[in-house]
């Protein structure tokens, strides 16, 4: 079985400033604080790129979960999709898309994927809201990070 979800996160910035931000591996560490996430290996600091890859390493449900990504496309300040390439999951696929609305950028990432085991049980009741509330506590770090690099930049 496969599970697909989509959050949707606006802030007052430009799509190149939060395409920017969400390509960054401190940032992305710096959002994952609470499960002691860390880049491993490949690109581990700065920002990763076309054809990069990243390690990470991470304590989810009280196990240490190690997971290789690598950046599949990217249209910059459109977007840009990363993807298992060694992990724990069957598959798992993050699209990131950035579009102007107005005075605001909307980012919507859509992920999809798939268990290593008992899908039709583990992705609906365990995996799907504990990575939409990753994402969501990712993208809120992102908006405060934005917020901190000037007054009014962020609604």
């Amino acid at each position: 079985m496969t599970a697909t979800f989509t959050e949707v996160t606006r802030a007052a910035c430009t799509p190149e400033e939060m395409f920017d931000l969400s390509l960054s591996i401190d940032t992305h560490v710096e959002s994952m604080a609470r499960s002691g996430e860390r880049a491993v290996a490949g690109v581990t600091s700065g920002t990763i790129g076309l054809g990069e890859s990243v390690t990470w390493r991470a304590r989810h449900f009280g196990i240490v979960w190690t997971m290789t990504s690598r950046i599949m496309a990217l249209q910059r300040p459109h977007r840009f999709v990363d993807q298992q390439v060694r992990g724990p999951f069957r598959s798992f696929r993050h699209e990131h898309r950035f579009e102007r609305d107005g005075d605001l950028t909307v980012m919507t990432d859509t992920i999809t994927l798939r268990s290593p085991l008992f899908g039709w049980i583990v992705e609906p009741l365990l995996l799907r809201p504990y990575l939409q509330r990753l994402i969501r506590s990712r993208n809120a770090v992102l908006v405060a990070s934005l917020e901190r690099s000037g007054p009014d930049q962020v609604r």
